[in-house]
Order: structure tokens, then sequence, then C-alpha cells
């Protein structure tokens, strides 16, 4: 909604101080499906070439982000706090029992109470894998914490991709524009001997690529790779979340403080209250 809401305010300030400034959308209207296609092809070609197939699928869920916001809302949050307290409460009381839940998540009760996050491969790997290595005896909590550290931060870089790419479409979007102003520059030279009416609207014309590419660039895929790039540092809390139960348990705490511990590392508005985890953790122990 909040990106929706943006780009209509962009447009009315833009177009609106336009038209009370006595400006004509004629010349504009006219010369937008050239300038676009020069300039916006130009851009989507510059971006394939310089991407990725994966990238380029990476950028277009990105910009779907946009407009739906990040992918953990404050249930999600909630329903990790609950999955990390059943796995850190087995792992200390059965290992061979949570090592069936770690072996096969696919056949797991307690993963399958949760299908969001078994569905995100990124923090199953953290889960099992952690898990798995902390029934191995690799229970030096620093070490741990720095694998798990190290995981997250790769897990970032690989998030930033279409934050990256888009940055460098708006980056490059300027240049495209006056290629296209200069374009409509030489196609006015040619028609040197019109009259000066028609010269004016011609480099009129010609400069609604300058503008074009501007406007593009700073009100509209510069903002959306800003977007990105917030939302996908707020999804990696959700992570942070993990690494922060899972270091707790291994410091001999209970599930209960391993959970509150994870619980204060949210992000705030996603984060759950003291009496809200209590009364899930309730919930949890009365199904178990």
């Amino acid at each position: 909604m909040g990106a929706i809401l943006g780009i209509v305010i962009t447009l009315a300030m833009v177009c609106g101080g336009y038209m009370i400034a006595g400006g004509k959308f004629s010349i504009i209207l006219h010369s937008l499906p050239y300038e676009m296609m020069i300039i916006g092809g130009a851009a989507v070609g510059a971006f394939v070439v310089g991407n990725s197939i994966a990238v380029i699928k990476h950028t277009l869920g990105d910009i779907a982000k946009v407009f739906s916001g990040p992918k953990w809302k404050k249930k999600d949050y909630q329903d990790l706090l609950c999955l990390m307290f059943s796995l850190v409460k087995i792992a200390k009381e059965s290992p061979v029992e949570i090592e069936q839940h770690i072996e096969n998540p696919d056949d797991s009760t307690i993963f399958n109470q949760y299908p969001k996050i078994k569905k995100d491969s990124a923090a199953m790997e953290m889960i099992c894998d952690t898990i798995r290595s902390m029934i191995m005896n690799f229970d030096n909590p620093h070490q741990v914490e720095e694998l798990l550290e190290k995981q997250i931060e790769a897990l970032h870089h690989d998030s930033m991709h279409g934050a990256h790419a888009l940055q460098k479409m708006a980056d490059g979007l300027p240049a495209l524009g006056i290629v296209a102003a200069v374009l409509g520059v030489i196609k006015t030279m040619a028609s040197i001997d019109k009259p000066p009416e028609v010269l004016g609207q011609m480099i009129g014309g010609a400069l609604v690529g300058t503008f074009l590419g501007v406007f593009l660039a700073y009100g509209l895929v510069g903002p959306f790779a800003d977007k990105v790039k917030a939302i996908n540092e707020e999804e990696q809390y959700f992570y942070a979340l993990i690494r922060e139960a899972l270091v707790a348990s291994l410091n001999k705490h209970t599930p209960q403080l391993c959970v509150e511990v994870a619980r204060r590392n949210a992000p705030r508005k996603h984060r759950p209250s003291f009496s809200e985890i209590e009364e899930a953790l309730k919930e949890v122990q009365k199904a178990a």
C-alpha cells in the first residue's frame, strides 16, 4: 500500500506542478512511447546482459516485495519462537528423538505445525544442521555462534543481489535518457529547414528523454532499490532469532529462557509480547 501511495504522490506532484506552470502534455504524450521504448528497452537489455538468470528472477521477486512487504510477519516470528522452544526442549530431554525430527523434517510432527517455516530452505538448513552438530558434541557456544553468524552474513549477501541490480539500473537511466535526447536532437537537425514552431516541438520531444531518464532513476527505480534493501535487511532478523535460541541452548539455558533471549532480538514491530509468547508456549505444551 505504501509503495502504491508513494508512486501516486510522485506522479501527482510532478504532473500537477507541470500543469500548474502552464505546461502542455501533448508534446510529452506524443514522444513518450518512443522515448520509453529507447530508455526502458535499453535499461532492460542492459539489466539482462549484466545479470544471471537467477539474479533476474530474484530481482523480480524483490520487486513484488515492494508491494507485499517483508516475507515474515509477526505471526511467523511467534511461530518460530514456538518451534525453537519445542526443538530445544526435545534436544535437552531426548537427543535420539530430536534426531528423528531433523533428519526427516517432512515427516516431523513438529515442523509440520509450521508449514511456512518448513518451506524456507535457509531456515530449515540453519536449524537442522546446527542441531545436528550439537548432537555430535560440537557444543562450543562461541564456535557455533560464529558459524551461524557467517551463515547469516552469506544469506544477507545473497539477498542483496536484487537491490544492487536495481540500483545499477537506476544509476544508468539518466545516461540512457541523454542517449534518447541526443537521438531526438539528431532527428531535429535533419529537419533544420522546418519552421521554428515545428523545430521547437521536436526539441521539446527530444528533452522528454532526459526528463524520463532522470525521473525513472530518482522517482521510481532508485526508491524501489532502497525499499528492497530495507525489506531484505529486515528479513534477516528472522534468521538471527534462530541463532540466538540455539546459542542460548548451548549456554545451558532453559527452553523458556532461550525463547525469551530470541524474542528480544525480533524487530520491534514484529516482536510478540512476553504474554503473547507465554500463552503460545502453553498451547504448545498442551498439544505435546
